[in-house]
């Protein structure tokens, strides 16, 4: 099968399997655990931050940032399309008790304006702001220029209000814009990079930011139920993505241009290539609805998994698993079902 759904996906490699039956192991909730700790001080050189900390998932760690950075009853400022806001099952007000301040942002390019002006005042009336939540790269498969993190951090400062990026896939960014992960990161307060995306660990997030922050976030992790004992078998895969496997993710973004430039050859689809910036491509088909949604069974029929769409619109994210061949599968069988169609 080629699996184009989400990075995701992707399949542990070779020398992660590896690692994972060999590594030395101990209870990390007691912080015994050898491989775990050396993940966690690799994690936070890498990114930029005093500390950091092994979770399970990027919802656990988004979730864990923001229990530790708010009181119950704040309110944090978030894009309407972060994943934060519309794919973490409303867990800031279950887990938080927070309000979400939800903004519009054109393309979801976060907007220093905006965010400003969402800010609440003293005021009686009001929830006090108690965080800004930031992503980078975007959902939409855009990438937030350093200028724009740079502009927001400095303002978030000037009112004394915390940063957090939802940095899940933060290295996808690093790369497109060609600069080292640290020049993005170093405007947040803390950041959460998942490592099972198209890193390729079979499990895991970390959460990296000041050493004190590390501390209160330890504990509200075993809050959530993500204190885990011998998870050295899961940190020593996830030392060998975060460590070796941004080095590849050009390919990735290589595969991802490729399709959206044969994409956008086909008669009957929409897409547009100066868009795609990491891994991921959006596209339409321009015909009537009974055939746009044939497209994803005729696909999985001949070995393609991929989303259905949402509203029109599909997704395919290119990934560790999916070659330069593999995307021209994925084009002959497009064409050929559009024009049998």
């Amino acid at each position: 099968m080629i699996d184009v759904r989400s990075d995701t996906v992707t399949q542990p490699t070779k020398e992660m399997r590896e690692a994972a039956f060999s590594c030395p192991v101990g209870d990390d909730v007691y912080r015994d655990d050898p491989t775990v700790n050396r993940l966690e001080k690799r994690a936070a050189e890498i990114l930029g931050k005093e500390a950091a900390l092994f979770l399970t998932s990027g919802t656990q760690s988004n979730q864990t940032a923001i229990m530790t950075w708010t009181n119950r009853g704040d309110e944090i400022i978030v894009s309407d399309s972060a994943h934060i806001c519309g794919h973490e099952v409303g867990a800031v007000a279950v887990l938080s008790g927070a309000n979400m301040r939800t903004l519009h942002f054109g393309d979801g390019m976060p907007d220093c304006a905006m965010i400003e002006e969402a800010i609440c005042e003293e005021d009686i009336h009001c929830p006090v702001t108690g965080l800004i939540c930031l992503e980078n790269a975007l959902a939409n498969g855009r990438v937030v220029p350093v200028s724009v993190m740079r502009e927001i951090y400095e303002m978030a400062g000037k009112h004394k209000i915390p940063v957090h990026l939802d940095g899940a896939r933060c290295f996808n960014a690093a790369v497109s814009l060609g600069v080292d992960v640290k020049e993005i990161t170093r405007y947040a307060d803390s950041v959460s990079c998942c490592l099972s995306k198209g890193l390729c660990a079979p499990v895991g997030s970390v959460l990296a930011g000041s050493r004190e922050f590390i501390e209160r976030a330890r504990k509200n992790r075993k809050l959530l139920g993500g204190g885990m004992r011998q998870a050295g078998i899961l940190a020593a895969p996830a030392l060998i993505a975060i460590e070796e496997m941004p080095k590849r993710l050009h390919e990735d973004h290589d595969n991802a241009k490729r399709l959206a430039e044969g994409l956008a050859r086909i008669p009957g689809i929409i897409c547009n290539p100066d868009v795609v910036e990491i891994n991921m491509v959006f596209f339409q088909i321009e015909r009537e609805k009974r055939v746009w949604k044939g497209y994803p069974e005729y696909l999985l029929e001949h070995g393609v998994k991929v989303n259905g769409d949402r509203q029109g619109m599909f997704r395919m994210v290119t990934n560790a698993d999916v070659t330069k061949e593999d995307i021209d599968v994925i084009l002959r069988f497009t064409e050929d079902y559009l024009t049998g169609a």
